[in-house]
């Protein structure tokens, strides 16, 4: 009896258990993403970020409209980041010489990713997905440390 108990117990963690564990591959890929995304602009590598993004990722943050002082929702997508690697940091003036790029996976499941950004001002959260074998940031929500500088 305690042998086919034993047995039931091991089948029924074996059934309810999580196939669908990360690889240490997977974990090295989505950090890269994460990284990609940021050094782009540190770097000022425009191929560096569309590696990083799906042509159709959306990025979001909260903001104020000064007039109203109403707060709104305002998005941004993969040209016009494409665009913003190419010239924010031209100057060199962008970011501190040594920026503040921590990543942290806050969770993945199979095929999609939540990780954390903390840079440097801002910290941005991430869901990354994977399609045809490759990591990529779908969507962004991202706010400045100081939320009054929205």
């Amino acid at each position: 009896m305690k042998r086919f108990s034993l047995l039931t117990i091991s089948l029924i963690f074996l059934l309810t258990s999580n196939i669908k564990a990360q690889t240490r591959q997977d974990s090295l890929a989505i950090k890269q993403a994460a990284l990609d995304y940021i050094e782009a602009q540190h770097n000022v590598r425009p191929d560096q970020f569309e590696r990083s993004a799906h042509p159709r990722m959306v990025k979001r943050t909260f903001w104020k409209d000064k007039e109203t002082n109403k707060e709104y929702l305002r998005e941004t997508f993969t040209d016009a980041m494409v665009l913003l690697s190419e010239t924010y940091n031209e100057n060199g003036d962008g970011f501190p010489q040594n920026p503040k790029k921590e990543v942290v996976i806050l969770d993945v499941f199979d095929k999609t990713a939540s990780v954390k950004l903390i840079a440097d001002e801002w910290i941005d959260y991430m869901h990354i997905v994977k399609l045809n074998g490759k990591w990529q940031i779908v969507n962004v929500l991202w706010q400045f440390n100081d939320s009054a500088q929205h």
